[in-house]
């Protein structure tokens, strides 16, 4: 089956204007829940901990390798 060059160049700039515009939303909420939480004195410590916990949270949910299954 042969598919024209073209479609993986559309393919691949549709996935990546896709994720810049999540990127961009997430971003935008970031930013709203820093603005926030500076307003309401939230210590520097309990952001940056609560980022680490974001962090690895997605880190968790984007790993590429397969995750064993039980039998």
């Amino acid at each position: 089956m042969n598919h024209h060059p073209d479609l993986h160049l559309r393919l691949h700039t549709a996935r990546a204007a896709d994720l810049r515009a999540q990127a961009r939303a997430w971003e935008l909420s970031r930013t709203a829940r820093a603005d926030r939480s500076a307003r309401t004195g939230t210590p520097v410590r309990a952001r940056l901990g609560w980022l680490l916990v974001e962090t690895g949270l997605r880190l968790l949910h984007s790993s590429a390798s397969p995750r064993p299954t039980e039998v």
